[in-house]
């Protein structure tokens, strides 16, 4: 118990049933009494704090930032780290097979003990606390938030423009040159109701588009 209590401390929250707590810790390959259920709760309530926080640090962000910046704030890599800030992996409860293949270190547990971790605040507590405990963590290791809005690529903005103008997608044609090993390929972008069109070329497909793309942007802008 005492490392338990430990783990409660550095957590945030000192649980009124501990077996809760046992139980987010419980790997799938220990058997049925296992962290998915926890897992699965915990998942929606942090997506749903972490959204809460967001809206309200950002009120002039728009949906999209603020969907981009949500999702670097909860994907796997970014919840490892917390896990280990946190020194979840110290109390895990893994399978026999997973321990030898070195279970404890790996970020997907890890990542899905912090969400059963989160569920099982939850349900021994309340939203308020759950807020509070998983709050204390980001702002231990993110000092700017906004800073981890990801560069939207030019294809994907390209994309949101012509959604917005209620336009269809853009549509890029395809040609290839050169021998197999030293491939070029050359993109035309065309976008409905504009009478420009774009070329990009690159050594790749993606390179090509995202050329193209970025050169409708350009022109859209000059003109707006």
């Amino acid at each position: 118990m005492s490392s338990l209590h430990e783990l409660m401390k550095r957590i945030g929250h000192m649980f009124t049933h501990p077996a809760v707590l046992e139980n987010a810790l419980r790997h799938r390959s220990v058997g049925a009494d296992n962290n998915e259920r926890l897992e699965f709760l915990g998942d929606a309530v942090l997506g749903f704090i972490v959204a809460h926080e967001l809206y309200r640090r950002y009120p002039d962000a728009v949906e999209g930032d603020l969907s981009r910046l949500r999702a670097s704030l909860v994907n796997g890599d970014r919840l490892a780290h917390i896990a280990m800030d946190l020194g979840v992996s110290h109390h895990l409860h893994l399978g026999v097979g997973e321990r030898k293949s070195g279970g404890k270190k790996r970020h997907s547990i890890l990542a899905d003990a912090l969400e059963a971790i989160v569920g099982a605040i939850y349900i021994d507590s309340d939203l308020t606390t759950c807020q509070r405990c998983v709050l204390a963590w980001y702002n231990e290791c993110v000092e700017d938030w906004s800073a981890l809005i990801p560069v939207k690529d030019a294809k994907s903005a390209l994309q949101e423009w012509t959604q917005a103008h209620k336009r269809s997608l853009p549509d890029y044609q395809v040609s290839v040159s050169g021998e197999a090993h030293a491939q070029v390929f050359t993109i035309i972008c065309h976008v409905e109701g504009v009478k420009f069109v774009t070329q990009g070329v690159g050594s790749t497909r993606r390179k090509a588009e995202q050329m193209a793309a970025e050169q409708v942007l350009k022109l859209l802008e000059q003109r707006e």
